[in-house]
């Protein structure tokens, strides 16, 4: 099935034509138009062999020139800013386009993580400098022109993350595929999504079209297609791609998406108001922006922690009290008009083809970090049937062998992603758009086809980090990263996955397993449970 047609990006054939008569010497400052550099004899195609490569790959982007390196048959561009420093002035603001530079930029390393708890992530590297906001490039020839982009957005509970992750390594995407990959920073927690008094609200949801708006500028520099964009993302990622369907802003900056278990968590002004006072409060100071850009990022992040470490002493958050983050995108009705689910079924992203899906087992993986891996009571279960059931009886009624901690997972796997992903592609059903349903169901280990354990598949980076607490059967692993791959790849070149489209009436469903089928929908007694529900902020 092909694409439907792409709404044209305002002014951006213009600039192409206009692009056509400038010299590569020319192209230094911010309104130039970026161009591959070719060293002598390079002669844009794919070379022969990995020794006709030089050592370094230099390209110039619309700000200046920037020097990345040859790795394996691919270019490899590091740690490039696409957004100004937020810091001084410009923290709590809108990202700014980055000032332009003179002679070459080297772009070897990553840029370093935005602030974000080094408790939960300790191993993000602990780079010096302000410069959060960069952005980086896999890419099988920067003179090739017309290669499909794949742009990712990484999750984290919208309060860590960040792009020199090793398990978003692009190589083999980038390389098996075909595709350019592109990763980048954006704002977590207080400073990205943190409702602040006199600052713009979804700060890091902003990060991101501007580095979707850099790619749009610059990514034919390094052999792309600029109207052949697919973003790509999981879990708050995925949360910010249904976002990005539903914001104006965002209108035009990609063709395609994929949405790998999207979270059901947006917040009403008044809940991100109550959330970021209880923080400032824990720092010392009102959520206005003048107090609390005096108060170091670090420090800040230890009030974040603490808050996060005590959601449930905040019954007035209602079910959200029970997650482990005090942040998600705010439906602000300016950067954020509506939720997605009310976006795609107005059509919102109608021309926009999307693949979306789950896990079977999303929220093992949490159960497992708590400690409480067959452990759960009676009484717990009934608490989170309470807490997130539409129905609690009919819950135990649609799941009569059901065990406590089956209950409890099934139950909070269905609130947090299950549903949310399924709503969403029916939402996007509805609205005229056209979408492809998946579900995983292969068991990894005992944490079955847990939260996440589609990122190692989908990246095919089968080693190392979480691929290493989640993955025990590494041969099956790759066979079936070997099929997902492709999927992803071909959809982004093309638009089409090897599976139909989700038909609200047939809801045909991609299971990836060993075996990978085509089957009715098969949560079948969850998604009548939750019909009739609303995901609203």
């Amino acid at each position: 099935m092909n694409d439907p047609p792409h709404r044209e990006r305002i002014g951006h054939k213009q600039s192409r034509a206009a692009c056509s008569n400038v010299s590569t010497a020319s192209v230094k400052r911010k309104n130039a138009c970026p161009q591959p550099y070719r060293p002598e004899g390079f002669r844009g195609h794919v070379l022969s062999s990995q020794s006709e490569w030089p050592v370094t790959a230099e390209v110039r982007t619309a700000y200046g020139a920037v020097r990345g390196t040859h790795e394996d048959g691919l270019a490899v561009f590091r740690g490039i800013p696409f957004a100004r420093p937020p810091v001084g002035p410009l923290r709590f603001a809108a990202p700014e386009p980055p000032d332009a530079w003179d002679g070459t930029r080297p772009a070897t390393a990553f840029g370093p993580a935005p602030p974000q708890s080094s408790a939960l992530t300790p191993g993000v590297p602990q780079l010096s400098g302000d410069d959060w906001l960069t952005c980086n490039v896999w890419t099988p020839d920067p003179g090739a022109g017309g290669l499909p982009v794949m742009v990712w957005i990484y999750g984290g509970a919208y309060l860590i993350g960040h792009s020199s992750d090793p398990g978003y390594d692009g190589a083999v995407l980038s390389r098996e595929g075909g595709v350019i990959v592109v990763t980048f920073n954006y704002r977590v927690a207080m400073e990205g999504f943190g409702q602040i008094e006199g600052a713009p609200a979804n700060r890091g949801l902003l990060d991101q079209v501007a580095a979707l708006t850099w790619v749009r500028d610059n990514i034919a520099a390094f052999g792309g297609d600029p109207d052949n964009v697919t973003v790509f993302g999981e879990s708050a990622g995925a949360g910010s791609i249904a976002a990005l369907l539903a914001m104006p802003r965002a209108s035009g900056l990609f063709r395609r998406a994929i949405a790998q278990s999207v979270p059901g968590t947006f917040f009403s002004p008044a809940l991100a108001d109550d959330i970021s006072g209880v923080i400032a409060a824990k720092a010392g100071v009102r959520p206005v922006r003048q107090a609390l850009a005096e108060i170091p990022p670090a420090r800040l992040m230890e009030s974040v922690d603490a808050v996060a470490a005590t959601m449930a002493r905040h019954p007035q958050w209602g079910p959200v009290a029970h997650t482990p983050t005090p942040f998600s995108p705010v439906v602000d009705g300016d950067v954020l008009p509506r939720t997605p689910w009310a976006a795609l079924a107005a059509g919102s992203a109608r021309d926009i083809p999307l693949i979306t899906g789950h896990n079977r087992d999303e929220y093992r993986l949490f159960v497992a970090m708590s400690g409480l891996l067959g452990k759960i009571t009676d009484e717990q279960a009934a608490t989170a049937l309470h807490t997130f059931a539409p129905d609690p009886a009919a819950y135990r009624d649609a799941y009569p062998s059901a065990t406590a901690e089956t209950l409890y997972e099934v139950v909070h796997s269905d609130w947090l992603f299950r549903m949310p992903t399924l709503h969403l592609a029916e939402a996007q059903a509805t609205g005229g758009g056209r979408v492809h349903l998946y579900e995983l169901t292969w068991s990894a280990n005992s944490l079955g086809a847990c939260h996440a354990l589609d990122v190692p598949l989908v990246w095919g980076n089968l080693t190392g980090g979480l691929a290493d607490l989640l993955i025990n059967d590494r041969p099956a692993a790759a066979q079936l990263s070997a099929r997902i791959r492709p999927t992803w790849t071909s959809f982004a070149t093309s638009g089409t996955p090897n599976w139909p489209a989700y038909d609200p009436s047939q809801r045909l469903t991609q299971i990836f397993d060993t075996s990978p089928t085509i089957a009715p929908y098969p949560e079948e007694a969850s998604r009548e449970l939750w019909t009739n529900h609303t995901f609203t902020a």
